[in-house]
């Protein structure tokens, strides 16, 4: 018996079936026919990514086409079936791939569409985009969508970031220029090493380490001023998670600022981030200068202040006094950062002159993704240099 033969013919067979998912159609030239579950997620495919106005793979010989229609109910089933043939990474896609193919977004203002779903941040953008659009009977749905996809969230960057910044507000109430009683020898030790004399068996402390104190701590107050434009509603979901971490934190005086044209403070709703993303309004045009003049009104102790800018930089507003304000900030002590985007998404769009512009001041604009977050926001804490990532 020829094991390696068949073996080929297998792979070729599997070959021939994968060609002929991708391809659809009859005039795929594989001359494999699809049955069972094969055909099924054939119709799949081919409601979403064919190539006419049918309703899936249709009569033997047709070609793949699009066949979701305009209905709410059809829409669900075949939400329902992708996730019975495909992985949640790949449902996800195609989720998005239909609302952005199909005009599908108003279905989305359907409770039975919104319970079929795979909730991910992608469809919570989506969703916030239509906010004012979405029927009361939507409301709660779309809500109970959000709250799962937040909650995830923080179960994922939660616990990080809380430690993390635990420890570099704890590194930045240390004193080098402590009293006698709160000298911290191990510390001490430690950091003169390099002073060990041998031939007295000493080290000559050159630089003496202190406890911080209960009563020696600093807070920290951060605001976070959010771009609230249609292209940054991935950094919109992730800010305001975040915003709510750092807000549980008693060390931190958090803010949290969101605006297009115009400029909203949502710090009061900052103890549930689902509240937050409700009071956006994703849409509109960018004024960042006036959002940072209302950051500006918040500053009481600059040498002690984050803010932290997440913008794309396409600012409709003034720019030079937009610069001016950035400039004004850092000369007062307020530690500036300005992430282009807080999100997994890769490299975003945004405007590379007042990115450049920003840079010359010492406020180098980068893409952040939510896991390098916390170091980014520990160093700005601790006043040392932010780990940019590599571009």
């Amino acid at each position: 018996m020829n094991t390696s033969g068949t073996r080929r013919e297998a792979d070729a067979d599997e070959r021939m079936r994968r060609w002929r998912l991708v391809l659809g159609g009859a005039a795929d030239g594989t001359g494999c026919e699809l049955t069972g579950r094969d055909e099924a997620m054939d119709r799949t495919l081919g409601a979403l990514y064919g190539s006419g106005g049918g309703s899936g793979r249709g009569e033997k010989g047709a070609e793949r086409s699009a066949g979701l229609g305009g209905s709410a109910p059809r829409v669900a089933r075949w939400l329902g079936d992708i996730r019975t043939y495909f992985p949640s990474s790949v449902v996800s896609v195609m989720q998005r791939d239909a609302i952005d193919r199909l005009g599908l977004s108003a279905l989305l203002l359907e409770p039975e569409m919104l319970e079929a779903v795979e909730a991910d941040v992608h469809l919570v953008g989506t969703l916030l985009s239509l906010n004012r659009a979405m029927p009361e009977t939507t409301k709660d749905t779309a809500r109970a969508v959000v709250r799962k996809v937040v909650d995830d969230l923080e179960k994922r960057l939660a616990t990080r970031t809380r430690a993390t910044l635990t420890g570099a507000l704890d590194r930045s109430a240390k004193t080098f220029r402590p009293r006698h009683r709160d000298i911290d020898w191990d510390r001490t030790i430690r950091a003169n090493l390099r002073h060990y004399l041998p031939e007295h068996g000493t080290i000559v402390p050159e630089r003496l380490v202190g406890y911080g104190r209960a009563d020696q701590a600093v807070k920290k107050d951060v605001v976070l001023c959010i771009d609230q434009s249609g292209s940054m509603a991935a950094s919109v979901v992730f800010a305001s998670v975040f915003g709510a971490v750092l807000a549980s934190m008693r060390s931190i005086d958090t803010k949290l600022v969101v605006f297009d044209t115009a400029v909203v403070d949502l710090t009061d709703a900052l103890d549930d981030p689902v509240d937050v993303l409700f009071g956006t309004q994703l849409g509109g045009g960018t004024d960042i200068n006036r959002a940072l003049a209302y950051c500006q009104s918040l500053i009481t102790r600059p040498a002690e202040t984050v803010v932290v800018l997440i913008s794309d930089l396409y600012e409709g507003g003034i720019r030079d006094e937009m610069l001016k304000r950035v400039a004004a900030m850092k000369a007062s002590g307020v530690q500036f950062v300005a992430l282009l985007a807080l999100s997994d998404e890769g490299a975003p769009a945004y405007d590379r002159e007042h990115a450049a512009a920003l840079a010359a001041l010492g406020a180098p604009a980068f893409a952040c993704t939510p896991d390098l977050f916390p170091e980014i926001m520990a160093a700005a804490i601790e006043k040392r240099p932010l780990p940019v990532p590599e571009p």
